[in-house]
């Protein structure tokens, strides 16, 4: 089972090790075996998907599916984790395919299928960032979780959420192709982050220019940073760190001030209201 384990990545094997496993490994025939209702993915990548039926027809199928036995046609299997390797196993002309039987409710079978599904080497960060929001959201699990589950840094979590913090407008532009992840990253934290992506598409911008393309604006921000006091530029980066809200506090020398929290949609509204609701 340890073999097992180590093949599934951090996130699958702590869900295996929390989940009662009916048989540890097995072969199915694939003609037993239908996908998961509650796979986040719809569209696979043809190519990707050639690339894994290529390897599967020289090597076989080496790190087993997870399964559990169908609600709807008991003599059934349905997938919990790997849809990908059943489909590049049925383009291989393969007849059946390791799994592990595991017991999962409707609950623990979304879990196990969005947690694959961040672990995938081919997510663009956009695509990363909601699967870690469904598992904070949806699930419970807070940063530090995720981080321990997924097998990166709790900073590259939270670096990875902040995208979703973008106005729906460049998301869209991220979704649609039209700029990349490397460029929604630079955007972030910016409050004309719409205005410099419209720059990026209409001047097709790479990574490298749109960083010199933003430096522009940090200058004309320049000189209200450096006057600002080093402990609230902290203050301000741990709330943004906290909430994954852009914040910014001005503090006169009586300890009087604002703080001001920066939201893109209603979503971001309702979020900061609740935060307020829950606290007092």
């Amino acid at each position: 089972m340890n073999t097992i384990k180590k093949g599934l990545g951090r996130g699958l094997s702590s869900l295996i090790g929390e989940s009662r496993v009916e048989k540890a490994t097995n072969k199915l025939l694939l003609s037993e075996i239908v996908p998961n209702k509650f796979q986040p993915r719809k569209n696979f990548d043809e190519d990707n998907l050639d690339d894994l039926t290529n390897s599967i027809k020289e090597r076989g199928v080496i790190q087993p599916i997870i399964v559990r036995r169908s609600k709807l046609d008991k003599s059934k299997y349905e997938i919990i984790a790997g849809e990908r390797r059943w489909l590049a196993a049925q383009k291989a002309g393969l007849h059946d395919i390791p799994v592990v039987v595991t017991e999962a409710d409707d609950l623990r079978s979304l879990e196990f299928a969005i947690v694959e599904n961040v672990q995938r080497h081919d997510l663009n960060p956009l695509e990363e960032a909601k699967g870690y929001k469904r598992l904070i959201d949806e699930f419970s699990y807070d940063q530090e979780k995720v981080s321990k589950f997924i097998g990166k840094s709790r900073s590259y979590i939270t670096n990875t959420l902040r995208l979703l913090n973008l106005p729906s407008e460049v998301i869209k532009l991220v979704e649609e192709k039209k700029i990349t992840s490397g460029h929604a990253k630079i955007l972030v934290g910016h409050d004309n982050a719409i205005f410099i992506a419209n720059k990026i598409v209409e001047k097709k911008l790479s990574v490298r220019q749109t960083e010199n393309f933003v430096k522009i604006f940090k200058k004309k921000a320049g000189s209200s940073l450096t006057s600002k006091d080093p402990n609230i530029r902290d203050l301000e980066q741990s709330i943004i760190d906290k909430t994954g809200l852009n914040v910014s506090i001005k503090n006169n020398k009586k300890n009087k001030g604002t703080i001001t929290l920066f939201y893109h949609d209603s979503e971001q509204l309702n979020k900061i209201i609740d935060l307020i609701k829950s606290n007092y």
